[in-house]
C-alpha cells in the first residue's frame, strides 16, 4: 500500500496517535490540503507520495504533526530515512519553484529528476550538502564537544560542512582544528548516512590526535574535552552516525 509523506513547517504528519503514516487508500481526503506534491520514487509514479501543506490548514482529529527527529523509535531506520528522502525532495522543489537566473516559474522534469526553467533552460537538481563527522582519539579517550545549539550537558563528536575545493580529509583536519585547535592524523573512513536536516550527507571518519591542546572556538563549540569509554556524557543516540561513531569507540576501547 502506498503512503503519504506529508510535511508542514518541517514536521511530518502521522495518524493514530503518531504511530502510522497516512496511506493513499484510506486518507485520500488529505489531498485537498496539498499545496505541492510529487513522487518519492520517480520510477514509480503510482507509489509513495510526498506533499507539503499550508501551516494554516485545519487537520482532522486523527492526524498529528510531529518533529521528524522524534519518529525514529516508532519507524526505525529504514522508514526514518525513507521519510527523510521524501522531505528532501519536498524541500528541494519548494526552494526551486522559480529560476534563480531569470526569475521564471520552473516545472518538474520527471525524466531528468530536476526542476527546469522553460525560459532560459537552467536546470536545478536536488541539492546534497556533504558534511564530515569524526571520532578523534587520544590515549584511549574520545574528543567530544558541546555545540552552541545543543541542550545543556549534551556532547557529540565534531562535525562540519565540506567547503568548495576541499577533499573530505582536508575538511576533517580543518574542522577539528577550527573548533578545538587539535591537529589530527591517520584519518580513516567509517561510513556515511543521509541526514535530511535539511539536506546533508554525513560522512563519518575516525582519526588520531597528532598535536595541540583543546581551545574551543566559542562560536560553534563552546566546550570540549577528552572522554574515556566510561565517561561518555549525554549524547543523542537514535539512528545518527554520531552515535554509531561513539558506540564504535566504546566497543573497541572498553
Amino acid at each position: 500500500m502506498s503512503k503519504y509523506y506529508i510535511f508542514c513547517n518541517g514536521r511530518i504528519m502521522l495518524k493514530n496517535g503518531g504511530s502510522e503514516l497516512p496511506d493513499t487508500e484510506s486518507d485520500k481526503e488529505l489531498e485537498s490540503l496539498f499545496k505541492a506534491s510529487g513522487n518519492v520514487d520517480r520510477e514509480d509514479p503510482d507509489g509513495d507520495i510526498w506533499a507539503e501543506i499550508d501551516p494554516a490548514s485545519e487537520l482532522p482529529d486523527k492526524y498529528v504533526l510531529l518533529e521528524r527527529r522524534s519518529i525514529w523509535p516508532t519507524f526505525e531506520e529504514k522508514e526514518f530515512f525513507r521519510a527523510g528522502r521524501a522531505f528532501h525532495l519536498m524541500d528541494w522543489q519548494r526552494a526551486n519553484r522559480y529560476c534563480g537566473v531569470c526569475g521564471s516559474k520552473t516545472s518538474y522534469d520527471p525524466a531528468e529528476g530536476a526542476m527546469r526553467c522553460p525560459c532560459c533552460g537552467e536546470i536545478y537538481y536536488p541539492v546534497i550538502s556533504p558534511a564530515i563527522i569524526v571520532a578523534v582519539e587520544k590515549d584511549g579517550k574520545l574528543l567530544m564537544g558541546h555545540g552552541a545549539n545543543f541542550p545543556p550537558g549534551r556532547f557529540s563528536v565534531l562535525a562540519g560542512f565540506v567547503e568548495p575545493g576541499e577533499s573530505l580529509e582536508e575538511c576533517v583536519r580543518r574542522e577539528v582544528y577550527e573548533e578545538t585547535k587539535i591537529r589530527v592524523k591517520n584519518i580513516k573512513y567509517f561510513g556515511s548516512q543521509p541526514w535530511p536536516f535539511p539536506r546533508s550527507l554525513m560522512l563519518g571518519f575516525n582519526a588520531e590526535w597528532e598535536s595541540g591542546e583543546i581551545e574551543v572556538d566559542g562560536l560553534e563549540v563552546t566546550q570540549a574535552s577528552w572522554f574515556a569509554p566510561d565517561e561518555i556524557p549525554d549524547v543523542f543516540r537514535g539512528l545518527s552516525i554520531s552515535w554509531k561513531l561513539i558506540e564504535n569507540f566504546i566497543k573497541n576501547r572498553s
